[in-house]
């Protein structure tokens, strides 16, 4: 396994959590990373990308002003940190790692870490 995500849970409407993608190191030459997300009886979706080396940072519009994806070098790891979670925020999370930025948002990548379940309750 060369992306392990963590940090899902069940959290109240209006509550945050962090999730984390830590990478074993083979990933890390993967210009891209991102997160998407599946909720039951739909299909995945695109959540959040960056390309590292030229700092830039996408995201869905329906998270957007609510997660923030950062990344720490020194540990390997690429965060998402989710704010002012809704219910419709409830999927199984997954984090991504490609060469291409493009590739990636279209939901095509070489790297996929396992998920991580986020329940947001009303």
């Amino acid at each position: 396994v060369q992306l392990q995500a963590s940090g899902g849970g069940l959290v109240q409407a209006g509550g945050s959590l962090r999730l984390s993608c830590a990478d074993s190191g083979r990933t890390s030459s993967m210009s891209a990373t991102g997160w998407f997300r599946q909720a039951p009886g739909k299909e995945r979706e695109f959540v959040a990308a960056s390309v590292w080396s030229a700092g830039t940072t996408y995201y869905a519009d329906s998270v957007k002003g609510r997660f923030t994806i950062s990344r720490d070098n020194a540990k390997n790891t690429v965060y998402l940190q989710m704010n002012s979670l809704k219910p419709e925020d409830t999927a199984v999370y997954y984090c991504a790692a490609d060469s291409n930025a493009f590739r990636l948002r279209l939901g095509f990548a070489d790297y996929w870490g396992q998920g991580t379940q986020v329940t947001v309750s009303s």
